[in-house]
């Protein structure tokens, strides 16, 4: 993965997290046979071209009303326990 396209699309999509799941929802795509929304001269890589298409525009993403929250994906009343400590032989 080349830099300074990771640089030009870290503009567009500031949250590196959000990034990474737009970038690998459009490589499984572009896998799967989907054409390059950007014209290159040279051999780019899925990842590479999910880059510079979102560098340039061509893809943008949508954030859903549950997403907004790290609270929402966990189920409700659903607490965190720590693990048991190995018993000691």
């Amino acid at each position: 993965m080349r830099d300074d396209y990771l640089q030009s699309a870290l503009t567009v999509i500031p949250d590196a997290t959000i990034l990474i799941n737009v970038v690998s929802r459009r490589v499984k795509q572009l896998r799967r046979g989907n054409r390059p929304l950007v014209v290159s001269l040279e051999k780019l890589s899925a990842e590479d071209t999910a880059l510079r298409e979102i560098a340039e525009g061509k893809i943008s993403y949508e954030l859903g009303a549950n997403e907004e929250s790290p609270q929402a994906y966990r189920r409700p009343g659903a607490t965190r326990t720590p693990s048991p400590a190995p018993a000691a032989a």
